[in-house]
């Protein structure tokens, strides 16, 4: 009973630590913040996290998750492999633009980050997971569709990180600047561009 105890207190800081990071921002929070958005002691949140850097990195595996149960999610829903792609991209980007606590948090760090070399190897441990992923997706369904990279298979999933995270930034800034649809059509086609027909035996 202690455990699952245990573990429903860790996951409310969790989310208590995102809507709080969200809202305002790395810098201007504190444990005791967190610990009041999730109904707790400083001690409570304390003795999970003894300092606001390792709940961070936990804050940061929760957001990776969620995209990645999102993103699966859409992948499954399409019969093809060229709509699995096509899908999967689309939900990268809506969950990204879509301004949820999650890419907020990242937003911020991501900032900071250029000041404060401290925030980089756990944002550089969530673009690793972030680029696992999204090799995954590409690798099924290209190879499915008798496609091959031109480019090094490391290097195209930094690519579409770096389209998604820089256009959503723009976005943050000029909310009616882009359409959904027209990002994905973008990056869809960018993405296809990298790649070329197997050839035949």
């Amino acid at each position: 009973m202690g455990y699952k105890k245990s573990e429903i207190s860790q996951a409310q800081i969790i989310d208590a630590a995102i809507r709080v990071l969200a809202r305002q921002g790395y810098a201007r929070t504190s444990l005791l913040d967190i610990a009041r958005e999730a109904g707790m002691s400083k001690g409570a949140v304390h003795y999970h996290y003894p300092t606001k850097e390792a709940l961070l990195q936990v804050v940061l595996q929760s957001a990776t998750d969620k995209v990645q149960e999102q993103t699966i999610a859409a992948w499954q829903t399409e019969a093809t492999p060229f709509g699995s792609l096509r899908k999967s991209l689309e939900t990268l980007w809506q969950v990204r633009a879509a301004r949820t606590p999650e890419a907020l948090v990242v937003a911020d760090l991501l900032a900071l980050s250029l000041t404060d070399e401290s925030l980089r190897p756990q944002l550089a441990e969530f673009y690793e997971v972030a680029a696992a992923q999204i090799r995954e997706y590409l690798e099924s369904n290209l190879v499915a569709l008798g496609l091959r990279p031109k480019i090094p298979m490391d290097v195209l999933p930094r690519l579409v990180i770096g389209l998604l995270d820089g256009l959503v930034m723009q976005a943050f800034v000029e909310p009616d600047a882009l359409k959904p649809e027209q990002v994905v059509q973008a990056i869809e086609t960018m993405a296809m561009g990298l790649f070329a027909p197997e050839p035949k035996q």
